[in-house]
């Protein structure tokens, strides 16, 4: 029979007694010992050998506890979860730079070797190592920015030529650069984990979505499949695909996305890559990049005793962190909600020590409604500086 310290497993799950309860029991075995008239309070030496030995077994219960539940992708954290998510074919995504599709123009037949291109701000974007021009005398890449990090670039912004290649005319990039991004979160991992799965999926989309979510550096997707035989509401032509592929190479998604779409529909959108079939024929796949649009906000707090600048710059932190993670396209409702930026807001440490008396939120179009619409395609950015703080 096992002690009453100790952690026991049944058909429910795991439980442990608490510090206290472990403590009340070693207690009561020495009482039963050496009498009940032994003092054992904390001020004793006895007291407190007790409590020494009553938190070696915590700490091991609680040891215990963490080593069950690391066994489930659901509940494992840190380095458990990175092993646990091997099984699905894919690992912790770590630092990455930031990338954007350029599209170059030149001399057909043209190579462009270790070919780099540089941004207004000065900072050089890594062509893949060899670029080969096509007859039609364009092709877009996916450029990588030399500089890990979020690093950010406009569209257009990227249009110099660092190293000149005879027939390299030119090189620009359509849409805004995707940001690098820091070590894959644990929630963000089970997410893409949960998506893994799909890829021996029971539909075909769930496929094509569990493949772009398995290219390496891709950070947030959607996809928006037309079913039907006229144009929908987004623009997206009848029995037609659309995804929006943030992060990753464009030849990569491209080659996810023909290795699982149906036969006989067509991708839609403003990224297009000729990549082979299976069958080695080549055939254009059309993709979107998200477009970002910067989210700002106002937020007027009351402070109660004990409020300092760090817990409102914590709330302002907060905020913006709930627009950055917000799906592309605003998920479900379409929109950056103004009720989760609150309860974001809410919910940074110290927040008792203060009164959240007005937030709002407004987009390129203006201020929300209290929310922020969002198009298919797009994606909200914020960066806590934008979020404007008046205290009173």
């Amino acid at each position: 029979m096992a002690s009453p310290t100790a952690a026991t497993i049944t058909p429910t799950g795991i439980t442990a007694p608490t510090y206290a309860q472990v403590l009340a029991y070693l207690q009561a075995q020495c009482r039963s010992i050496y009498g009940a008239d032994v003092y054992l309070e904390a001020d004793s030496q006895d007291g407190q050998y007790l409590a020494v030995q009553a938190l070696a077994i915590s700490d091991a219960n609680a040891a215990t506890i963490a080593a069950y539940f690391s066994y489930s992708p659901s509940t494992a954290q840190n380095a458990a979860l990175s092993i646990n998510v091997k099984i699905n074919g894919i690992t912790r995504a770590i630092p990455t730079n930031s990338q954007d599709d350029l599209t170059i123009i030149g001399q057909a037949g043209t190579v462009i070797n270790n070919g780099i291109a540089q941004d207004q701000a000065g900072n050089n974007w890594m062509l893949p190592a060899t670029v080969t021009i096509p007859p039609s005398g364009t092709i877009t890449v996916t450029a990588t920015c030399a500089t890990i990090g979020a690093v950010t670039a406009g569209a257009g912004q990227i249009n110099k030529i660092v190293t000149a290649t005879r027939g390299w005319q030119s090189v620009t990039n359509a849409s805004d650069a995707s940001a690098g991004a820091p070590v894959e979160t644990d929630p963000a991992l089970r997410a893409r984990q949960k998506t893994s799965t799909a890829l021996p999926s029971r539909t075909v989309l769930e496929g094509t979505v569990g493949a772009v979510a398995g290219v390496a550096g891709v950070t947030r997707y959607v996809a928006y499949d037309n079913d039907s035989k006229v144009t929908d509401s987004n623009g997206i032509p009848g029995n037609h695909l659309a995804m929006v592929v943030e992060g990753g190479d464009a030849t990569a998604i491209a080659s996810a996305i023909a290795s699982k779409k149906g036969p006989g529909g067509g991708t839609y959108g403003t990224t297009s890559i000729t990549v082979l079939n299976v069958y080695g024929m080549p055939i254009i796949i059309s993709f979107f990049r998200p477009t970002y649009q910067a989210i700002t906000g106002a937020m007027s707090l009351k402070a109660l005793p004990g409020y300092t600048t760090a817990i409102g710059a914590a709330a302002q932190q907060a905020v913006s962190d709930y627009v950055n993670q917000v799906a592309i396209g605003g998920g479900p409702s379409g929109t950056v909600e103004w009720a989760d930026a609150l309860t974001a807001a809410n919910s940074v440490p110290g927040s008792t020590t203060f009164k959240l008396t007005a937030l709002t939120l407004s987009g390129p179009s203006g201020a929300g409604a209290p929310d922020v619409p969002l198009a298919f395609n797009q994606a909200a950015s914020c960066t806590p500086a934008s979020v404007v703080l008046t205290v009173t």
